[in-house]
């Protein structure tokens, strides 16, 4: 009957509803997460990201198990997705670094280069400013969520809000000019 009644409020997008399912299962989500990543920071993310997107598709789901069983297999499935892209990223990365090492960067590999950091500057420009200073707060300084909303004075909720965002714009700009792969490895 419980699992009911939060599901129903969950796809009314129930502000009240949302919060109590965030508390009650944020940490354990987060120490589940972490069994699997061995990464606080990253599992704490994974987290996060899961339930701004629950929060997104909620009028959408369909729940078919209790709340509790849908949630750890969503973070579950998640952890193990982060796994295996980060297998591809190392692969890729491992790939650029041997054939960067290997002698071939060759002018045009250079001008290359400058046009797609060009590309990438512009496209960044194309943010808010707001979006884009916590964009850069967090992907190119390095901060965490938390570290972010305490600098600005914003909710936590807000920056990973304006993260997503962010990013989204900067596939659609950026699919034309770069494999996927290597989009996900340039801005994270």
């Amino acid at each position: 009957m419980k699992d009911l009644l939060l599901f129903e409020g969950l796809g009314r997008r129930d502000k009240v509803v949302f919060d109590y399912v965030f508390n009650y299962y944020y940490s354990s989500l987060c120490a589940f997460s972490n069994k699997y990543l061995d990464d606080h920071d990253a599992s704490e993310d994974l987290v996060q990201d899961f339930f701004v997107s629950l929060w997104v598709e909620a009028s959408h789901l369909k729940i078919t198990s209790s709340l509790k069983s849908y949630l750890f297999a969503c973070i579950k499935n998640r952890c193990l997705d982060f796994r295996k892209h980060n297998k591809v990223i190392k692969k890729y990365q491992t790939h650029i670094l041997l054939t960067t090492e290997g002698g071939e960067n060759t002018t045009d590999q250079y001008y290359a280069e400058t046009e797609l950091r060009w590309i990438i500057q512009k496209s960044l420009e194309k943010l808010s400013p707001r979006c884009r200073e916590i964009f850069e707060l967090s992907r190119l300084n390095g901060l965490s969520n938390q570290e972010i909303s305490e600098k600005l004075g914003i909710s936590k909720r807000t920056v990973e809000l304006q993260i997503s965002n962010s990013l989204k714009i900067l596939r659609k700009e950026l699919v034309e000019y770069l494999p996927f792969w290597l989009i996900v490895w340039l801005i994270g």
